[in-house]
């Protein structure tokens, strides 16, 4: 049995609902959806009847329950997300054609970093990433450049935080991370070196909105034994970041000047 609700309210029991939907929690019955928005039977009932009205969510004929086309349709109106695609995919296209491997595009939400697009060959090395998924800060090139350029505070809170190892090269050491992103800021660019995977290394680059803050992160993924080396790749990346600051209106980016806090 479900405990009695929480003194929360009717917006945040919903969103708690919508919430417990995850990549390998795709469906979910309405005893699940319950049990994990902490909510009685009669209550996940009434919010779930909603949402399907509303077309939050779709009902299955097994009489289970997914999220609905609406809540994507809501979501594109997002500013960081479907304008930020549509800027960057032109350019991402020509990355991939030159690299043939993977091409990211990521955004920061919170402690997380969030990815909005990703392009990849059949032959381009495995991530564990996907788009509209999460990942840690510290670890991949887009996560280090957004929290290189991330407020003070929030810089403080990753760094005082656990830093998850995924592998033996993961930096989890708060002194040595934050030399990691001083570099990060001074060069423009970030490299991450089978941080993640042992046989995966990206460089990232930050791309800038109109008032010239740092508004997503682009990144090429690549196989660590690849042809192409970070250092070959490096100059690409920044100019494929640099072409999506122009779209967005960067006034440094469509000058070539360096921009207000000194990286290139």
């Amino acid at each position: 049995m479900v405990g009695p609700d929480r003194p929360r309210s009717l917006s945040t029991k919903t969103l708690d609902l919508l919430a417990a939907f995850t990549e390998r929690r795709p469906v979910l019955t309405l005893s699940e959806l319950g049990r994990a928005a902490d909510l009685s039977l009669t209550t996940t009932h009434r919010i779930v009847s909603d949402l399907v009205v509303w077309g939050a969510l779709e009902r299955e004929g097994s009489g289970s329950y997914h999220l609905g086309l609406r809540l994507w349709e809501v979501a594109s109106l997002a500013p960081r997300g479907v304008p930020l695609r549509e800027a960057a995919l032109p350019v991402m296209e020509d990355l991939y054609e030159s690299t043939h491997e993977n091409i990211q595009l990521a955004v920061r939400e919170g402690l997380d970093v969030v990815y909005v697009e990703r392009l990849a060959g059949r032959d381009a090395v495995r991530v564990l990433t996907r788009v509209g998924g999460r990942f840690a800060l510290h670890a991949t090139g887009v996560g280090l450049v957004l929290l290189a350029h991330a407020p003070y505070d929030v810089q403080v809170e990753v760094l005082a935080g656990e830093l998850r190892r995924w592998t033996e090269f993961t930096v989890t050491d708060p002194a040595r991370l934050r030399i990691v992103l001083d570099e990060v800021r001074r060069s423009g660019v970030a490299t991450s070196d089978r941080q993640v995977t042992t046989d995966a290394v990206s460089v990232a680059a930050p791309v800038r909105g109109a008032d010239d803050t740092v508004v997503a992160a682009l990144s090429v993924v690549m196989h660590v034994d690849s042809p192409l080396t970070p250092m070959a790749v490096r100059p690409a990346v920044r100019a494929a970041a640099r072409s999506i600051s122009r779209t967005l209106g960067s006034a440094s980016a469509r000058a070539g000047a360096r921009p207000p806090d000194g990286s290139s």
